[in-house]
C-alpha cells in the first residue's frame, strides 16, 4: 500500500529531468510534452532565466512572512499590473487561492453596500478549482458529489446567454458579480463568445456587478496576449491567474482595478507563504522571459499550425467534430469518447490530456517551434486514426 493518498489516477510513468518541449523518464525515454504540466510550463522545462532566479533568491532567502516588506513581491505585482492594465494583486498559492480570494472580495464588496448574502454568478461547466469555495463555484456535479453541503453564494447561468444574466439581474437583488473563464478548460476547451463577454461588460456596470475572469488557465500568454481578454476590447474589474505564472513554482494571483482594488484592507485577507520571495523572484522571471522573448508574439500562429496541421491529417476520418480555443490552448473535440487515447499517446512518446470524455486538450510550451508543433499535431492525428 502506497503511503500516498490515492487521489490521482496516475500514469505508469515518472520523469526524472526536462528540456524545452521535452521530458525524460526513468528509463531515458524522451517525450513530447504537449500538456505543460496542465498550462503551468509555458517557458517549458529547465528554462535558463527561471532555473538562474531560483539558484539566485534561493541562496540569498526563501521566506520571510508577510508580517515583513518582501522586495520581489512588490516588484512582481508592479510587472503584473503593467502588463494587465490593473491596479494591484493579491498573492497566494495556487489557482484556486486565487480564486478564493476573488470570492471573498467579491462579498465583501456586496457587504460593503449593505447586501448581507451577496451572490456570484458563476456559469454551467465552469471550472474554478477544488477547494469548497471553489468547488461550489464549479459547474460540475461529478466532482462535487460526496462533498455536499456545499457554499452557498452562487447562481448558476447557462453558457453565452445575455438574456439569463438580464433575468437573474431583474430577479436577485443580491447579485454582487460575475465569475467565468474565458476559455472553459476543464469543461472541454469551450471558449466565450467575445460579443456575449462585452455584453456582460456592459450588463456589470449597469448593474454595479463586479466582472470577474478566472484566467488560471488562459494567462500568461497561453492565448497570445498576457490575458485573453486583452485581444477582447474591455477590461474586467477582478482576473485570477496562476500556473504559468511560475513555471512550475506554485503561485496564483488575483488581480483587481478601480473601486474592486480598494475593497480589501489589512486583515481583510492572508497567506503564509502567499507571494514569498523565492516564488515572485521566479514569478519575475517568467514574465520578463516571455515579454522580453517576445514569446506570444508567435503563439496565435503556432496554435494555427497545430490546427491546419492535425485537420488536414484527419479531415477525410470524420473523427474530429472540432478543433476550438485560442492561441495554444487546444481542445479536439472527437466524434466518440477516446479514454485510452492518453495511454496509448504515451506509450508513442507524447504527453496529452482528455477531458469532457471526448475532447483532447492540446497545452504545448509557449516556446514549442514549429517543427516541434507538426511533430506533436501529427501523433495527435495518428492517435486519433487509430481509434
Amino acid at each position: 500500500m502506497s503511503a500516498l493518498m490515492p487521489t490521482y489516477a496516475r500514469l505508469p510513468v515518472t520523469f526524472t529531468h526536462g528540456e524545452g518541449v521535452y521530458l525524460f523518464d526513468t528509463e531515458g525515454r524522451r517525450y513530447l510534452d504537449g500538456l505543460s504540466g496542465i498550462a503551468v510550463t509555458g517557458l517549458g522545462h529547465a528554462h535558463p532565466a527561471v532555473t538562474a532566479a531560483i539558484q539566485s533568491q534561493a541562496s540569498r532567502l526563501v521566506h520571510t512572512s508577510n508580517l515583513y516588506g518582501v522586495a520581489p513581491q512588490e516588484q512582481l505585482a508592479e510587472r503584473l499590473t503593467q502588463v494587465s492594465g490593473m491596479d494591484n494583486c493579491f498573492f497566494g498559492n495556487s489557482g484556486a487561492e486565487a480564486n478564493e480570494a476573488a470570492i471573498k472580495l467579491a462579498r465583501l464588496y456586496g457587504h460593503n453596500r449593505n447586501i448581507d448574502k451577496p451572490a456570484i454568478i458563476v456559469l454551467e461547466g465552469a471550472f474554478h478549482g477544488r477547494t469548497l469555495a471553489t468547488l461550489s463555484a464549479t459547474g460540475n456535479r461529478k466532482i462535487q458529489a460526496g462533498f455536499e453541503p456545499l457554499v452557498g453564494g452562487f447562481v448558476r447561468a447557462p453558457r453565452n446567454d445575455i438574456a439569463a444574466l438580464q433575468a437573474i439581474a431583474e430577479h436577485n437583488p443580491d447579485v454582487v458579480a460575475f465569475l467565468a473563464e474565458p476559455i472553459q478548460g476543464e469543461g472541454g476547451v469551450l471558449p466565450l463568445d467575445e460579443d456575449y463577454l462585452r455584453q456582460v461588460r456592459e450588463l456589470c456596470d449597469q448593474q454595479g456587478w463586479l466582472m470577474m475572469l478566472d484566467e488560471v488557465q488562459t494567462g500568461n500568454g497561453r492565448t497570445g496576449t498576457w490575458f485573453a481578454y486583452q485581444g477582447m476590447g474591455f477590461t474586467p474589474d477582478v482576473v485570477t491567474t496562476a500556473k504559468g505564472l511560475g513555471n512550475g513554482v506554485p503561485i496564483g494571483a488575483c488581480l483587481a482595478r478601480g473601486e474592486a482594488a480598494r475593497v480589501f484592507g489589512a486583515g481583510n485577507h492572508g497567506s503564509t507563504y502567499g507571494g514569498n520571495p523565492l516564488v515572485c523572484a521566479t514569478a519575475l522571471a517568467v514574465v520578463d522571459s516571455i515579454v522580453g522573448e517576445d514569446v506570444m508574439a508567435q503563439v496565435e500562429r503556432k496554435g494555427q499550425l497545430i490546427r491546419d496541421t492535425l485537420g488536414a491529417a484527419t479531415a477525410q476520418s470524420g473523427r474530429v467534430v472540432e478543433i476550438r480555443g485560442k492561441g495554444l490552448m487546444l481542445g479536439v473535440q472527437l466524434d466518440r469518447d477516446c479514454p485510452d487515447i492518453v495511454a496509448r499517446a504515451l506509450a508513442e512518446g507524447l504527453l496529452i490530456n482528455v477531458t469532457a470524455g471526448n475532447t483532447i486538450r492540446l497545452l504545448p510550451p509557449l516556446i514549442i517551434t514549429d517543427e516541434q508543433a507538426r511533430e506533436l499535431a501529427e501523433g495527435v492525428a495518428g492517435l486519433i486514426l487509430d481509434l
